[in-house]
Protein backbone atom coordinates (compact mmCIF):
# COMPACT_ATOMS: atom_id res chain seq x y z
CA UNK A 1 0.00 0.00 0.00
CA UNK A 2 1.03 3.25 -1.03
CA UNK A 3 0.79 6.46 1.32
CA UNK A 4 0.90 10.41 0.40
CA UNK A 5 0.63 12.62 3.56
CA UNK A 6 0.20 16.25 2.78
CA UNK A 7 -1.32 19.33 4.80
CA UNK A 8 1.52 19.95 7.33
CA UNK A 9 3.00 23.38 7.58
CA UNK A 10 3.95 26.42 10.35
CA UNK A 11 0.81 27.54 12.53
CA UNK A 12 0.70 29.63 15.43
CA UNK A 13 -0.45 28.28 18.77
CA UNK A 14 -4.04 28.11 19.26
CA UNK A 15 -4.24 27.76 15.18
CA UNK A 16 -5.31 24.27 13.08
CA UNK A 17 -4.41 22.64 10.79
CA UNK A 18 -5.85 19.49 8.40
CA UNK A 19 -3.84 17.29 7.02
CA UNK A 20 -4.52 14.31 4.48
CA UNK A 21 -3.37 10.82 3.83
CA UNK A 22 -4.42 9.37 0.47
CA UNK A 23 -3.71 5.40 0.31
CA UNK A 24 -3.55 3.58 -2.82
CA UNK A 25 -5.65 0.19 -3.14
CA UNK A 26 -9.46 -0.58 -3.85
CA UNK A 27 -10.03 -2.01 -0.33
CA UNK A 28 -9.44 1.21 1.55
CA UNK A 29 -12.47 1.14 3.65
CA UNK A 30 -11.48 -2.37 5.06
CA UNK A 31 -8.28 -0.58 6.33
CA UNK A 32 -7.73 0.17 9.93
CA UNK A 33 -5.72 3.23 9.19
CA UNK A 34 -4.00 5.85 12.19
CA UNK A 35 -2.00 9.01 12.43
CA UNK A 36 1.19 9.08 14.62
CA UNK A 37 3.72 11.97 14.93
CA UNK A 38 7.64 11.93 15.95
CA UNK A 39 9.03 14.96 17.41
CA UNK A 40 13.25 16.04 16.69
CA UNK A 41 14.58 13.55 19.78
CA UNK A 42 11.58 11.33 20.46
CA UNK A 43 10.07 8.04 19.78
CA UNK A 44 7.38 7.73 17.38
CA UNK A 45 4.39 8.48 19.17
CA UNK A 46 0.08 6.89 18.55
CA UNK A 47 -1.99 10.06 17.59
CA UNK A 48 -5.44 8.63 16.25
CA UNK A 49 -6.50 5.94 15.09
CA UNK A 50 -9.83 4.69 13.15
CA UNK A 51 -11.23 1.40 12.69
CA UNK A 52 -12.95 0.09 9.28
CA UNK A 53 -16.35 0.58 10.91
CA UNK A 54 -15.40 4.57 11.49
CA UNK A 55 -14.64 4.03 15.18
CA UNK A 56 -11.70 6.18 16.87
CA UNK A 57 -9.34 5.92 19.66
CA UNK A 58 -6.93 8.74 20.29
CA UNK A 59 -3.94 9.68 22.37
CA UNK A 60 -4.57 11.81 25.98
CA UNK A 61 -2.39 14.33 24.58
CA UNK A 62 -5.15 15.35 21.85
CA UNK A 63 -8.33 14.32 23.04
CA UNK A 64 -10.80 16.60 22.45
CA UNK A 65 -8.35 19.10 20.01
CA UNK A 66 -7.31 16.35 17.08
CA UNK A 67 -10.52 14.57 14.63
CA UNK A 68 -9.11 11.54 12.44
CA UNK A 69 -12.23 11.01 9.87
CA UNK A 70 -12.09 9.16 6.35
CA UNK A 71 -13.70 9.07 3.16
CA UNK A 72 -13.42 6.07 1.84
CA UNK A 73 -14.80 6.79 -1.50
CA UNK A 74 -11.30 9.31 -2.12
CA UNK A 75 -8.98 6.41 -0.06
CA UNK A 76 -8.21 9.25 2.51
CA UNK A 77 -7.74 9.75 5.72
CA UNK A 78 -7.70 13.40 7.49
CA UNK A 79 -6.46 14.80 10.75
CA UNK A 80 -8.36 17.71 11.67
CA UNK A 81 -5.91 19.42 14.54
CA UNK A 82 -7.41 22.69 16.45
CA UNK A 83 -6.01 24.74 19.39
CA UNK A 84 -2.93 23.31 18.33
CA UNK A 85 0.02 23.86 20.83
CA UNK A 86 4.17 23.98 20.59
CA UNK A 87 4.36 20.81 22.02
CA UNK A 88 2.19 19.08 19.09
CA UNK A 89 5.11 20.12 16.62
CA UNK A 90 6.36 17.10 15.02
CA UNK A 91 6.85 15.22 11.85
CA UNK A 92 3.24 12.98 11.01
CA UNK A 93 2.98 9.83 9.54
CA UNK A 94 0.27 8.37 8.46
CA UNK A 95 0.02 4.37 8.53
CA UNK A 96 -2.29 1.15 7.63
CA UNK A 97 -1.71 -2.75 7.25
CA UNK A 98 -2.37 -2.81 11.13
CA UNK A 99 -1.12 -6.30 12.24
CA UNK A 100 -3.95 -7.81 14.35
CA UNK A 101 -2.97 -8.84 18.16
CA UNK A 102 -0.71 -6.12 18.18
CA UNK A 103 -0.60 -2.94 20.31
CA UNK A 104 -2.33 -0.41 18.41
CA UNK A 105 -0.47 2.39 19.86
CA UNK A 106 2.92 0.60 18.72
CA UNK A 107 4.83 1.46 15.35
CA UNK A 108 5.64 -2.56 15.13
CA UNK A 109 1.26 -2.51 14.60
CA UNK A 110 1.58 -0.98 11.71
CA UNK A 111 2.86 -1.92 8.08
CA UNK A 112 2.95 0.45 6.10
CA UNK A 113 3.88 4.02 6.20
CA UNK A 114 3.71 7.48 4.53
CA UNK A 115 6.45 9.57 4.21
CA UNK A 116 5.55 12.46 6.77
CA UNK A 117 4.33 15.86 6.77
CA UNK A 118 6.53 18.25 9.14
CA UNK A 119 3.64 20.04 11.44
CA UNK A 120 5.60 23.24 13.05
CA UNK A 121 3.59 24.85 16.11
CA UNK A 122 4.88 28.73 16.99
CA UNK A 123 4.37 29.52 20.53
Amino acid sequence: VQLQASGGGLVQAGGSLRLSCVASGRTFSSYVVAWFRQAPGKKREFVALSWSDGTTIYADSVRGRFTISRDNAKNTVYLQMNSLRFEDTAVYYCAVEYYRGRAYYSTEAWGSWGQGTQVTVSS
